[in-house]
């Protein structure tokens, strides 16, 4: 059993519950400390990360509990129970230093620190905290249908195809998908802000009020600033607060609608994380960030024009299409642009050779019209 507020904790103190065998993870236990300090039934609970005082510290291992501090050191809290928001990883944007006082920034620095290279503790740090996001990932995720969109992280804004991308977002939200993508910027940002834009008329004014700053480079602040003042334009919202459910979007959503979700990382780390999600679950490894991605995108995968990085995700899965046993459900993979899939980058021929005899071979789309692919997902 996991708990991961102080609120359900004192709920479940007020059920007479016993802790044993529990798992608390980053939770402030202060609030409850006297009430802890009185048990002493504790063996085999867990304590992960969080605030505890010196004296509940050796009261609780002392009664059998095991407690995990976090990093002294650590940017971030490798004990994190909930995915970021933007707001949380741009905090310190507006001071004298700009983007390199955010945390996003930091904790950049901290994984990429060549000093930690090899330090067998940092790679620890990392690990534990990718495993809690992918922890937070799946319980955010669950119970719904999340459509993965790939490729064009260098389309800037004011072109058609970041235009095409938020659209295609847009549409696909509408429908009731959760859009996924890669959490950076280009045609990522994109469909992370066609999928929270309330209406059409709302999205064609966001990508107009974008334009003026077309990329992050040369700065990250007027770039994510711009987002931020876009993001307030929609009116309302209900972001999330640490520890609370999956947020809410702005309003003229249905109150309980998620729409958007980034998954980005911090191997790119010249990469900033757009802001138009509304769930961020950003990783040190970008292995894990990539599978647990197409993992994820149970509703199907739709790849825009890319290059390197792009093809590589689309061997991913379909390389997990490719294996897949005969009762295990294969998500539709729509690749979007003929002519850079057939004749620029040929993976289209290479992908339906793979796909021949294998049971994937009608999970496998080529389409030159974004809402063909639309139709394709919302189908499955």
């Amino acid at each position: 059993m996991e708990i991961e507020s102080t609120s359900q904790l004192t709920e479940w103190l007020d059920a007479g519950r016993s802790l044993c065998g529990v798992r608390l993870q980053d939770i402030d236990l202060r609030p409850v400390e006297s009430r802890l300090l009185r048990l002493t039934q504790l063996r085999d609970l867990v304590v992960l990360g969080g605030q505890v005082s010196n004296e509940l510290l050796v009261h609780l291992q002392v009664h059998g509990a095991v407690v995990f501090p976090g990093g002294p050191d650590t940017p971030v809290d490798v004990f994190r129970a909930h995915l970021y928001t933007g707001q949380e990883l741009y905090a310190g944007l507006d001071g004298r230093e700009g983007y390199a006082a955010t945390v996003d920034s930091r904790a950049y620095n901290w994984g990429r620190d060549m000093r930690l290279a090899g330090d067998a503790y940092a790679s620890l740090l990392k690990a534990i905290h990718d495993d809690s996001i992918s922890d937070a990932l799946d319980e955010w995720v669950a119970g719904r249908r999340i459509v993965g969109i790939m490729g064009g992280h260098a389309q800037p804004r004011g072109t058609g195809g970041y235009a095409a991308a938020a659209r295609l977002g847009h549409t696909l939200a509408s429908t009731g998908l959760v859009v996924a993508t890669g959490g950076g910027p280009g045609a990522m940002e994109a469909a992370n802000l066609g999928a929270v834009a309330p209406s059409p008329e709302v999205l064609d004014e966001a990508l107009v009020r974008l334009r003026p700053v077309p990329t992050f480079v040369p700065d990250v602040r007027a770039w994510a600033q711009v987002a931020f003042e876009v993001l307030d334009s929609f009116g309302p919202r209900a972001w999330p607060e640490p520890g609370s459910a999956a947020p809410m979007v702005p309003s003229g959503r249905p109150a309980d609608a998620v729409r958007s979700l980034g998954v980005p990382t911090w191997f790119y780390g010249h990469e900033p994380p757009n802001v138009f999600a509304q769930g961020i679950a950003k990783y040190f490894s970008n292995a894990v960030r990539e599978d647990g991605l197409l993992a994820r995108s149970n509703a199907g995968v739709l790849v825009m024009p890319g290059a390197a990085g792009t093809v590589q995700e689309i061997f991913q899965l379909a390389t997990r299409l490719y294996y897949a046993g005969s009762n295990v459900t294969r998500p539709p993979l729509v690749l979007i642009g003929v002519d850079h899939w057939v004749d620029t980058l040929p993976v289209w021929p290479l992908l339906r050779a793979m796909g021949q005899g294998r049971g994937m071979a009608d999970r496998l789309h080529l389409v030159d019209d974004p809402q063909d692919a639309v139709a394709i997902v919302s189908a499955c």
